[in-house]
């Protein structure tokens, strides 16, 4: 009874006690490929902080065989070893308590290589026209666990002296450089260099088969890109991007990147993007890989950013860590900022900060759910750290600074970052410390301003109105639900008055207040009037207003009807650079759908972008057309095909400029544009579209190397063989089938797979669906499959997802994948019913890794729900669709 009362005391805590505290691991891996298990020896330098009969840490899914505790003068087994799977920790249980001071725990143990993309398991690659097995780890957040046993929090820094035993003719990779070998027999022993201070969640091993390429930075850092066999001259973009990207961001920090080496390895499977290991960087094929031929101008720009992502990480991440899993977005928030700003750097002319728009948009998106959680989350359960690697931590976080950037400058963050860095080098840090070096290097309470943004959820809408020489603005809660929820936020708005040539920038720290600007009509250009003047011609060219420049705040505004009305105008008049375009669009479709203004507004003002050939601006006009649709299918079904005629009509005049071939020179963004304007009009129907695509695909099948279908526009071609498929004519599905089996590049899969379901006949999607959860289609890539089920195929997605859930969960885990699943088949679906069923279905299957997710995913149906009800209360709506379609 007692023995259970002390055991007791440890369950259900968020952290680890801290009766003892690691400073080394020494850790002797022996994995057995062939049968898929592994077994390993962690000898741990401990403090013991005070005198203590326990000792708890971290494990999961290991078997533990032997235990010893050495000090100074004693050696003490536990008298009992308990795991608890529940709590994933082990708990070791002394007969008499260990003395304060310094000793060595060490733990045997083995474990099995899983299937599950997490902790240390196996995939597959291949040798030749064998498969064979290597093995991989993925230890952020919390799987460092189950590989060994360890105090598996990101504050518990320590250093880390690797030992792996493997197969003679593989390779081994960890985090530092091999300092030795011995060869016993068939077997390899191979010791890595002891590590600098890292967080468990950074350790990382590889062991495979590869080939590289290597350079060496202006520091003398030697930088290997490791590829699958045969694949070497395909890392050599990822190569020249992280050589570039080491020496930048080891000048901009004013801090030397700290280790001799930097490996970045590519494998077969991997359930995230890429994972910033300290100096062995893993990234899933696809974002290190690049060939000239299949890859695309869009996946070389995503490229460059998750390189420049993962690479900036080892100073904000590895070198100062998050405290605790609250303050990820100190990672993920500033290495998404900061890869941007650095792409830029690089490649001006692929204006960068406009495509980062993207990352803002889904920021906003999400929180203006109820569901949203605040930057700065509280987690209490170790299996619910894997929620927050969501759009708040990467994409809001990466907003706010971008926010504070255009409000400090870009000299004083610089300095302020570089100070932060060297004053938390090696250790931990909350979001309190970054704002207290900003705060001494700016002179501004940073932490005033910002805790609004990083404690609470959600953001502001800013309601303007004009009023003579006054603009009135107003602020709330934006939700999607309609609702206003409460909240005030300190604010920086900035605004242009008819011209470029006339901004204002004021904080916004009350609800209401109401600002003169009257300076503004009386600048140098010689214009002066007011809000009310008549003049037409004159509101068209000086009195449309924009708020929030550039886009450059994490807030929505709702402009009353006469500002809104000249805004247009200005969008027409192409008055506006592409970033307020971008804005316009953005803010308008968000309103709309919060049934904040009408959907016949919405369609008016997408009918000024007809000529509209930005890409950033164009790739956000597609989207908006992709939902209506959607939500159109539900609210409007006789007016759907009228409503596809008029977004075809928009897109024109964008595909005739561009064409379907390349010209010689043509610049890197109308390279993308072309793609996604041609599947948007495979999308919708475009018989032109569809005929010139299919004899294209056809071209294809005689010479996957034809100049007729480059890898820009291919997804054009197999959205429309697929939107041409069914059940009675299959041909052109059992081709793109073909083309999938017989891929040789990963890019090529990805494109396949992300077109495939999308199928207007249900029982073609079903049988994609069967395909992705198979052994043909890797674990991985089922994230493509899943985001390209046609609306067509909602009802049997959801149906399949029912009857094949225990299936799938025990296949994929409780993991990253897993919320794909989730998401990308509940959130199509419009109605209460809909959201109903799902909620019931999963009262007994949720688990903590998809609970916010499941909760976020259904209140975005009874979100479109409310919409479909507001578009069909439209009286003259058909109307309105007839004239544009026209």
């Amino acid at each position: 009874m007692e023995r259970n009362q002390n055991i007791k005391q440890f369950k259900g805590q968020t952290r680890l006690p801290k009766f003892a505290i690691p400073d080394r691991y020494d850790l002797h891996l022996k994995p057995d490929l062939s049968v898929c298990t592994f077994s390993g020896t962690i000898c741990i330098n401990l403090r013991i902080i005070e005198p203590t009969k326990f000792v708890v840490l971290n494990a999961l899914e290991l078997n533990i065989h032997g235990v010893l505790f050495t000090d100074s003068q004693n050696q003490f087994s536990p008298c009992d070893i308990v795991l608890d799977d529940d709590d994933e920790i082990l708990m070791l249980v002394f007969e008499e308590a260990l003395n304060a001071g310094d000793g060595i725990l060490r733990i045997d143990f083995s474990g099995i290589l899983n299937e599950h993309l997490r902790g240390f398991y196996r995939c597959t690659y291949m040798d030749g026209e064998e498969k064979k097995n290597m093995a991989v780890t993925q230890f952020e957040a919390v799987d460092a666990r189950r590989c060994f046993p360890c105090w598996d929090e990101p504050a518990l820094k320590a250093t880390f002296k690797i030992t792996i035993d493997l197969p003679l003719e593989l390779i081994a990779l960890s985090n530092m450089p091999i300092i030795d070998e011995k060869l016993t027999g068939n077997v390899k022993t191979v010791y890595f260099d002891e590590s600098p201070l890292m967080s468990t969640y950074l350790v990382a091993v590889v062991i495979g088969l590869f080939d590289y390429v290597e350079d060496t930075t202006a520091d003398g850092v030697k930088v290997r890109v490791y590829c699958p066999l045969g694949q070497a001259n395909e890392g050599k973009y990822a190569l020249s991007i992280a050589v570039r990207a080491l020496d930048l961001f080891a000048e901009y920090f004013s801090m030397p990147y700290p280790l001799p080496k930097l490996d970045m390895v590519a494998v077969p499977e991997f359930s995230g993007g890429a994972m910033e290991n300290y100096g062995l960087i893993i990234y899933r094929e696809n974002e290190l890989l690049y060939d000239d031929l299949q890859s695309t101008a869009a996946r070389k720009q995503i490229m460059t950013i998750v390189v420049m992502h993962e690479v900036a990480h080892h100073w904000f991440g590895n070198l100062v860590t998050m405290e605790w899993w609250t303050h990820l977005w100190l990672n993920e928030g500033f290495a998404t900022w900061i890869s941007y700003m650095a792409t830029d750097g690089l490649f001006p002319e692929w204006k960068i900060w406009t495509r980062f728009l993207q990352q803002t948009t889904g920021g906003l998106r999400v929180d203006a759910l109820e569901g949203s959680h605040p930057i700065e989350v509280e987690v209490h359960q170790a299996r619910s750290v894997n929620e927050i690697f969501d759009a708040i931590s990467y994409k809001k976080g990466s907003a706010v600074i971008r926010m504070l950037q255009g409000y400090l400058g870009d000299d004083i963050l610089q300095k302020a970052l570089s100070s932060y860095m060297e004053k938390y080098a090696w250790k931990n840090a909350k979001t309190e410390d970054l704002w207290s070096v900003l705060s001494e290097e700016s002179g501004i309470q940073v932490n005033k301003m910002m805790d609004c943004w990083t404690k609470k959820k959600g953001y502001p809408v800013i309601s303007v109105k004009s009023e003579d020489h006054f603009l009135e603005f107003e602020q709330s809660q934006f939700l999607s639900s309609g609702l206003h929820g409460e909240g005030k936020w300190i604010v920086p708005i900035t605004l242009f008055l008819g011209s470029y040539n006339r901004r204002k920038n004021f904080l916004l720290e009350s609800k209401f207040e109401k600002v003169d600007v009257s300076e503004l009509f009386s600048s140098s250009d010689g214009y002066s009037g007011s809000f009310n003047e008549a003049n037409e011609e004159k509101c068209s060219e000086f009195v449309w207003v924009k708020v929030n420049v550039e886009q450059s705040g994490f807030y929505r505004v709702k402009y009353e009807d006469k500002l809104a009305a000249q805004l247009r105008k200005a969008v027409e008049k192409n008055c506006l650079l592409a970033t307020d375009k971008f804005g316009v669009l953005d803010d308008a479709f968000a309103l709309c759908q919060a049934c904040e203004i009408s959907i016949s507004s919405l369609l008016s003002l997408m009918d000024v972008y007809r000529k509209e050939l930005d890409y950033a601006v164009l790739s956000k006009l597609i989207d908006v057309c992709y939902s209506v649709v959607e939500i159109s299918i539900d609210a409007i079904p006789d007016a759907v095909n009228e409503l596809k005629t008029f977004f075809i009509n928009l897109l024109l005049f964008s595909a005739e400029k561009l064409g379907w071939e390349s010209v010689p020179g043509e610049i890197h963004l109308n390279t993308m544009l072309r793609g996604d304007v041609y599947k948007a009009l495979a999308t919708f129907g475009h018989d032109k579209t569809h005929s010139e695509a299919m004899q294209r695909f056809e071209s294809l099948l005689n010479d996957r190397a034809t100049p007729l279908l480059s890898a820009d526009i291919r997804k054009a071609a197999y959205i429309a063989i697929m939107r041409n498929a069914s059940t009675t004519n299959r041909n052109g599905f059992e081709s793109l089938l073909k083309i999938l089996r017989e891929a040789d590049t990963v890019h090529e899969k990805e494109r396949v797979l992300g077109c495939i379901a999308s199928c207007p006949d249900s029982e073609i999607v079903l049988e994609v669906l069967n395909l992705l959860v198979s052994d043909e289609v890797r674990d991985q890539d089922i994230i493509y499959g899943l985001r390209g089920i046609s609306l067509e195929g909602r009802e049997i997605a959801w149906r399949w997802l029912k009857d094949n859930w225990d299936l799938i969960l025990n296949k994929y885990g409780d993991g990253l994948l897993i919320t794909h699943f989730i998401r990308d088949i509940i959130t199509p679906f419009c109605s209460n019913e809909k959201a109903d069923e799902v909620t019931e279905f999963f009262a007994t299957r949720a688990t903590p890794g998809i609970a916010m997710n499941l909760k976020q995913s259904i209140e975005q149906v009874r979100i479109k729900a409310r919409w479909v009800q507001s578009i069909k209360q439209e009286s003259s709506l058909e109307e309105v669709i007839s004239r544009l379609a026209c």
